[in-house]
């Protein structure tokens, strides 16, 4: 994909310097990167050093004579094929949820009528302040598309989400934005991974899940066009760029975070959820006792597939995988009936077959009309297959 023109707002936060690479990545590619720079950012980065990078004027100053005497921010804002916001601050994400518009930024914003992107950044109480979480579920629902935050190390010295995405992951999601797909506009959410449920501060229950399979879903998905709503336990294999990543590590963690998700066309659950956890974790290391074992009192967790296909804003195409280790058809068949969901990705996980953990899985669809067995084939083949049904289900 080469050739398309970058609107990129750049935002006052200590992140604005990985705009620059951000510039250099999307031009490696093709792609035209017109800058606007808001006052806070200009504190970080200079408009002359932006400007080389980009190849193009910087625009700063919503009230500049030669600009509007021609409607500049107008122009602006509807000659771009994708407006961009990297970095988003917390003040931003606020004036783009509340439709404000005093400054060029945030008026290009409420003029342009192409696709926006936003990579938020901010302190990780600002991420998680009552306040953001709001503008954020506003955002989303008006369609804005959004990369990151990571977790991490912050610039303030504190640690967690709010450190912008690396430039190479928003260039996958401006690239996928810009697919013209046969899922263009379509938001599917792909669950993957384990979870792990704790038994105490340094042990839990898991599972020999990777993430393989999950996460190659999602990458075909991104492939076809989808916007991809991301929510993985802690897998081995690490998530794709350019989807909307929500990490988790319990099975109650997972369902709130799916929950959480708005207006999903599609779901396919691909994580292996624990079945259960421990009741009442210790909030301490249990300690060795030569004179009797520990006893582990069990409670069941939340059937997330049964949960969501019960819900009144329950996707259009829901689909559940199975992975048995015996009579994998018939319970797998009887699975797609008792949780209610619209189709079943069947597969055998005992251990000779070497698929859970696997490069490789074998699966056999199962939907209302039956079942239609898939060759023994590489993951990515399995998603791109997927992928390809679920558009022509919503198509």
């Amino acid at each position: 994909m080469t050739g398309k023109k970058i609107l990129l707002i750049i935002g006052g936060g200590i992140a604005a310097f990985k705009a620059q690479d951000l510039i250099r990545r999307l031009r490696e590619r093709g792609h035209s990167v017109v800058p606007v720079l808001t006052r806070a950012a200009a504190e970080f980065v200079t408009p002359l050093s932006v400007s080389a990078l980009a190849g193009e004027r910087v625009f700063q100053e919503l009230f500049d004579l030669n600009d509007e005497a021609e409607m500049g921010h107008i122009e602006l804002s509807r000659a771009a094929d994708l407006v961009v916001v990297a970095p988003a601050t917390a003040d931003l994400m606020a004036k783009m949820a509340q439709g404000l518009a005093n400054d060029l930024a945030s008026t290009l914003l409420m003029a342009t009528d192409k696709p926006v992107l936003i990579a938020p950044a901010m302190n990780v109480r600002m991420w998680e302040h009552p306040a953001t979480r709001r503008n954020l579920a506003t955002l989303q629902k008006d369609g804005i598309l959004t990369c990151g935050p990571n977790k991490g190390d912050m610039a303030c010295g504190e640690f967690g989400y709010g450190r912008m995405a690396e430039p190479l992951e928003i260039v996958a999601a401006v690239e996928g934005a810009l697919a013209d797909g046969p899922l263009t506009g379509k938001h599917v959410l792909v669950t993957s991974g384990p979870t792990h449920e704790p038994i105490d501060p340094v042990r839990y229950i898991a599972n020999r899940s990777s993430g393989a399979q999950g996460t190659a879903i999602a990458k075909a998905l991104l492939a076809l066009g989808a916007r991809v709503t991301f929510v993985t336990g802690p897998a081995e294999v690490p998530p794709p760029q350019g989807v909307d990543l929500v990490a988790v590590q319990t099975a109650r963690e997972m369902l709130e975070a799916v929950q959480a998700a708005r207006d999903v066309d599609a779901g396919v659950f691909a994580a292996a959820v624990a079945d259960w956890r421990v009741a009442s974790a210790s909030e301490q290391k249990i300690k060795k006792d030569s004179s009797e074992l520990p006893v582990l009192e069990f409670a069941e967790n939340p059937d997330i597939l049964a949960t969501v296909c019960a819900s009144d804003d329950r996707p259009a195409l829901v689909v559940g995988f199975a992975a048995e280790t015996e009579n994998v058809i018939a319970h797998a068949t009887a699975k797609r009936a008792r949780k209610g969901c619209d189709w079943i990705l069947a597969n055998d996980v005992s251990p000779a077959t070497g698929i859970m953990g696997g490069s490789e899985n074998a699966v056999t669809l199962i939907t209302a009309q039956g079942a239609e067995d898939w060759p023994r084939m590489g993951k990515d083949e399995v998603a791109a297959r997927l992928a390809q049904k679920i558009a022509e289900a919503l198509g």
